[in-house]
């Protein structure tokens, strides 16, 4: 009977040491610091949407107005 007290002791230790290693873990992706954005206000505002042929296509075929 104390053998199998003694298993369930070190089952329950290891998973709380489990639980205690992930919460960590978690907490370190977290704590990371904050890059800021690279781009400079030109770069944001300038246009994205680049109307190629494969764009005019996908429209005509779904039937979309241009």
């Amino acid at each position: 009977m104390k053998t199998r007290e003694k298993i369930a002791m070190g089952r329950r230790r290891f998973f709380g040491l489990l639980g205690t290693g992930v919460a960590a873990s978690a907490a370190a992706a977290f704590a990371t610091d904050a890059v800021a954005d690279s781009e400079t206000e030109d770069e944001r505002r300038k246009a994205r949407y680049k109307e190629t042929d494969e764009v005019k296509t996908y429209y005509r075929v779904n039937r979309y107005p241009s």
